[in-house]
């Protein structure tokens, strides 16, 4: 062999040995967000989830992918978007409870992490909290349980009221369920509820005008991750109008809402970004129990209670976890 062509021999093996190498490294696991509201309206919620993978030591476009879908508050896109992402063969599927069902008819193989405001044995995703089974487990505020309490909280602070209203989005799967117990949670006050619906922003337009025209004297708005996107519109909404409400998440007073009651969604999507974490290692769902958000927080806003005229209740301000003056 001519010195000429073992150079280039040589050099032929060094430009290619890094390609080989590239080739043999295994490839970033992917993650399929599946989320039923907008990307703008909750972006906290995907920081926190960045953060619970970040526990684990994932960092996206590092060493995992992330394949969002986004449904911006139209349920009825979520089945397709599910199984494009197991069409894509992703090795987890992370979603809210409006994806879930679609999820759940999509695999029964890939891992599932949801995060829901429901109880997930009664929707069905899991067979017990300390044992899902199957391919699914994730994280729940239980705030769907504490919205007749969300009422009685209202009627503390406008106890004169004796007509109230209920702000929830039918396409939601805990829909029903809420709506069936602040009905209970109505008549054993002695109050008079109207329920108003919206699953897009016109209809939350529109539920206000009705609203002005009931003549009720507060506002409750159900968990939903459509609501949960909405927050500054419904805030601003509440506060044109003059109507106390109360909503579930403390970034709805934060943009000038009266009141918030709920579990923080923020940690549950760092603890759903914990157990995706922990999938990708090799655990499995089934033998993950599901988590729940133990801290519900009371928050009020004294500066809007002043614009609506409102007292806020001494016993009230004292159970409180953050008053904004």
């Amino acid at each position: 062999m001519r010195r000429r062509e073992f150079i280039t021999l040589i050099g032929g093996a060094a430009a290619a040995w890094p390609l080989a190498v590239r080739a043999q490294q295994p490839a970033m696991p992917v993650i399929g967000f599946l989320n039923g509201a907008s990307p703008a309206g909750y972006a906290p919620m995907v920081a926190s989830f960045h953060q619970g993978l970040k526990e684990t030591g994932y960092v996206e476009a590092q060493n995992v992918t992330i394949e969002y879908r986004w449904a911006d508050g139209r349920y009825d896109r979520l089945p397709p978007m599910a199984t494009d992402l197991v069409r894509r063969q992703v090795a987890v599927i992370v979603s809210n409870s409006p994806g879930m069902p679609a999820a759940k008819a999509a695999t029964t193989t890939i891992p599932i992490v949801f995060t829901t405001s429901g109880d997930p044995v009664n929707l069905g995703f899991v067979a017990s909290l300390n044992r899902p089974g199957g391919n699914m487990t994730g994280v729940t505020q239980l705030n769907v349980e504490v919205a007749p309490k969300r009422l009685e909280l209202m009627h503390e602070v406008v106890p004169t009221a004796t007509i109230m209203a209920a702000l929830l989005n039918p396409a939601y799967p805990s829909a029903e369920t809420q709506l069936r117990d602040l009905q209970a949670a109505a008549r054993s006050l002695g109050l008079q509820l109207h329920v108003l619906r919206a699953s897009n922003a016109r209809d939350v337009d529109g539920a206000f005008t009705t609203l002005a025209q009931l003549r009720a004297g507060a506002l409750v708005i159900s968990s939903d991750p459509f609501l949960n996107s909405r927050t500054e519109q419904l805030a601003a909404l509440a506060l044109r109008d003059a109507v106390p409400t109360i909503f579930q998440y403390r970034e709805f007073v934060a943009a000038g809402g009266l009141m918030s009651y709920g579990g923080s969604v923020m940690d549950s999507y760092r603890q759903a970004g914990v157990y995706t974490g922990r999938i990708l290692k090799g655990e499995r769902p089934a033998d993950l129990p599901v988590q729940q958000t133990t801290k519900v927080e009371l928050l009020l806003n004294l500066k809007t209670a002043k614009a609506l005229g409102l007292t806020i209740p001494i016993t009230l301000l004292g159970r409180a976890d953050e008053v904004i003056e």
